[in-house]
């Protein structure tokens, strides 16, 4: 998620005119009227923060078949479904992982072979929360000058570099994933990022727009990728258990003709 704020971030400060071209269907993209302002689980992560970014998308799946994705989430491990030339070495899977299936408070969510988030909030099927502060990226800073590993990915390398220059000297971020069922067999995935910028500064405060706006064009992204994910899986499944049913039906609807065709047989034989 850190990430996604640092490179979004960079992504978006590229070009000033992008963003203002882009910023009503920024604004407006995958929100419905009451999520922008009401009360999420793990907001209480950062209290005296503010909303940076809320989003939500809709998945034609209830939330149990959602929440594994969520759970395996992370560098060397399930990915990011987001950008994976920024987040990965590899491809971010496109299964279910049994190994990457238990998660609890306390553990770390990786972001980097050295870095990662702590996992503050664990509801299964409804709610991850993960936090990040100024204290952990410090010891993150250490560890990634001194990995081989990082310095090999260009793009782990290029987001562990822009640590010191993209983000204020005091923070704190919290990212949650809610899952709420709606509709029949749905699921409503909403995404809320919290930040705390200390006393802030003019210039934290002239990045907080573009900081927004990179954080949504990563999880616009990775919201796509799960929703697509989650629904291709789905879709397989029903074809297999209709399949699973199909057949026994078609079985028991030839053994029955085959049962009434005999007694014709014999009595024409008879006559």
């Amino acid at each position: 998620m850190l990430r996604r704020v640092i490179v979004g971030a960079s992504i978006a400060a590229a070009s000033w005119a992008a963003y203002f071209t882009a910023r009503r269907w920024y604004e407006t993209w995958g929100v419905e009227p009451d999520e922008q302002t009401r009360p999420l689980p793990g907001d209480d992560l950062i209290p005296d923060g503010t909303a940076l970014l809320t989003r939500g998308i809709t998945i034609d799946a209830p939330p149990e078949a959602v929440w594994p994705w969520l759970v395996q989430i992370g560098f060397g491990r399930g990915g990011w479904y987001s950008y994976d030339q920024m987040d990965m070495r590899g491809k971010s899977a496109d299964a279910i992982l049994p190994e990457y299936q238990n998660l609890a408070v306390g553990d770390t969510v990786p972001v980097s072979p050295d870095a990662g988030f702590t996992v503050k909030l664990v509801e299964p099927n409804h709610a991850l929360g993960v936090y990040i502060d100024t204290e952990i990226v410090e010891s993150w800073q250490k560890k990634a000058s001194e990995s081989i590993a990082v310095k090999e990915t260009p793009g782990l390398s290029m987001s562990g570099g822009m640590l010191s220059t993209s983000m204020p000297q005091e923070f704190k971020i919290s990212w949650t994933i809610v899952l709420e069922p709606v509709g029949v067999g749905q699921t409503r995935l909403i995404e809320r990022t919290r930040g705390w910028f200390g006393s802030g500064n003019v210039s934290t405060k002239a990045m907080m727009p573009m900081l927004g706006f990179g954080i949504f064009l990563m999880t616009r992204k990775q919201m796509l990728g799960i929703r697509d994910r989650v629904e291709r899986v789905a879709s397989l499944e029903r074809v297999e258990r209709e399949a699973a049913v199909a057949v026994p039906m078609a079985a028991h609807e030839g053994n029955g003709k085959g049962e009434t065709a005999a007694p014709d047989t014999v009595v024409a034989s008879a006559g």
